[in-house]
């Protein structure tokens, strides 16, 4: 039990290299599925005992903090974490009929090996208190996301990983030079020792300098509009599975390091209730509405849910630009449940690719009718985007509105049904092109997809509505996180 927070990250990091080595085929597969499996039981227990014990503090090397590297555990990334290995091992299954699908044989061993040292990343990001740290496990995650997104089928993947790795580094470059502006200043790394220090130092320019920098590298790997233009390729040709897992996870694990940089290593009275407030409002309503128009217009599926993705990160900005507790549990509560809608529309939709071989709309006319069960898990996902009553969508949107409500922000509040009413658009010229549209008569003889990708799509689809009617694990946890970081009304 002492160790779970360091298992999390060693565990995926040891069984990589493991992976690499092992004889392409079901092997491999069956070992990430494994880790993937004790990884998401870990996190459940690891959350478990923060929600029951309190925060968890864990001296690597035995050296206390600030001297050594700290893993601290509380409310927040406990949350988050339990995301990133639950999608994970939801994913996998998944994974074992679509890669074979999309990746060439002799590569699939260590296709699952970047896969572990992606997670391994991503897990790090949640469990460290360390802000140097961050960036070693961001560099981890991304550097293996790029491997992945490049063997897309599509010879574009490696254009789409290539602009991703520009843009990522550019991130992590102005990341790693803010936090050594904040060392300069403060003479320590360790986020909570950060936050007692920076205070005395508030007025150096340095420390403003330093904190620009780390909040636009964040921003990059975020998706914040406008520094999203890694996004849409990079969903829309990287493999199926990986294009799932990264829009479930990767920009989630970035608004959570958004979070914890805005509201604990700076607190609310620097970072905001400034104008650095309203420019996170402001990029977020720019982002809701110029990302659903693009989405609209988009032929291919996974790039019209890729822009989606783009406006449903312009949600988490609003809730972190309100600055308040409900704004924070917004932000919270979307982050889980668009993990959720989006995982379960990217499987569905990769169930189409695993069937037909593609996900334009000229190519799905009528599809609804031979495929029922993808087509369902299309619509559940869909009004859950849309913010439906009765899903998990429409509980995040509504603590938006009442954080909007809350400050009088009647323009955020038009500018979250406005965004609604977009997706209504863009989910339904899914809908139209799978359902009422005439069958192409290469689709009449299209089989539903197979029980091992229908699954996981329905695990996800079904959380969709259980968390939408459910909602005292969800909320009580965000609540929870918000009142952690020290997120307060304004």
């Amino acid at each position: 039990m002492d160790h779970i927070s360091l298992l999390l990250v060693v565990i995926p990091l040891i069984a990589a290299p493991i992976v690499a080595i092992l004889p392409n085929g079901r092997i491999p597969w069956a070992l990430t599925l494994l880790v993937t499996a004790v990884c998401a039981a870990l996190a459940g227990v690891q959350l478990w005992s923060i929600v029951h014990e309190g925060v968890i503090s864990y001296e690597l090397g035995g050296w206390a903090p600030p001297w050594g590297i700290e893993y601290r555990i509380d409310a927040v990334n406990a949350f988050v974490a339990l995301i990133v290995a639950g999608i994970a091992a939801i994913t996998l299954p998944y994974a074992l009929l679509s890669v074979e699908k999309e990746i060439p044989k002799h590569q699939i061993s260590l296709f699952y090996c970047a896969f572990l040292l992606c997670l391994c990343g991503l897990l790090g990001i949640t469990q460290t208190g360390d802000i140097f740290n961050v960036f070693v496990f961001l560099e981890v995650s991304s550097l293996s996301s790029y491997a992945l997104i490049s063997l897309g089928k599509k010879r574009q993947a490696l254009t789409s990983a290539y602009q991703y790795l520009i843009m990522g580094t550019i991130g992590a470059t102005f990341f790693l030079i803010g936090v050594g502006l904040l060392y300069s200043q403060t003479g320590t790394l360790n986020m909570a020792d950060l936050a007692e220090r920076l205070p005395a130092v508030f007025e150096h320019k340095t420390v403003h300098t330093g904190f620009a920098f780390i909040v636009i590298g964040i921003a990059l790997k975020l998706a914040l509009f406008p520094l999203h233009l890694w996004l849409p390729n990079a969903y829309t040709y990287a493999p199926t599975v990986i294009t799932i897992f990264l829009a479930a996870t990767a920009t989630k694990v970035a608004v959570y390091l958004m979070l914890r940089v805005l509201f604990t290593v700076f607190p609310n009275g620097f970072a905001l209730g400034t104008p650095a407030d309203e420019l996170f409002i402001i990029l977020g309503i720019a982002g809701i509405l110029i990302a659903s128009v693009y989405a609209i217009y988009q032929m291919d599926i996974k790039r019209l849910l890729a822009y989606s993705s783009v406006a449903q990160v312009g949600y988490m900005a609003l809730g972190i630009g309100f600055a308040s507790a409900m704004g924070v549990t917004a932000t919270i509560l979307h982050l889980f449940n668009h993990a959720l809608m989006k995982g379960a529309l990217f499987m569905a939709v990769g169930a189409i690719i695993y069937r037909i071989g593609a996900c334009r709309m000229e190519n799905i006319h009528g599809l609804g009718r031979q495929m029922p069960w993808t087509f369902a898990a299309i619509i559940i996902g869909g009004l859950s985007l849309i913010g439906v009553p009765g899903t998990a969508g429409f509980i995040s949107k509504w603590y938006l509105i009442l954080a909007a409500l809350e400050q009088e922000n009647w323009i955020a509040v038009a500018v979250i049904l406005i965004g609604s009413l977009l997706a209504v658009v863009y989910v339904g010229k899914i809908i139209e092109a799978l359902y009422f549209k005439p069958a192409l008569e290469t689709n009449l003889t299209v089989k539903e997809a197979p029980l091992l990708l229908l699954l996981p799509t329905w695990v996800l689809a079904l959380a969709n509505i259980y968390f939408g009617l459910n909602t005292e694990l969800t909320v009580g946890i965000a609540e929870s996180a918000a009142k952690m970081l020290g997120a307060v009304a304004k």
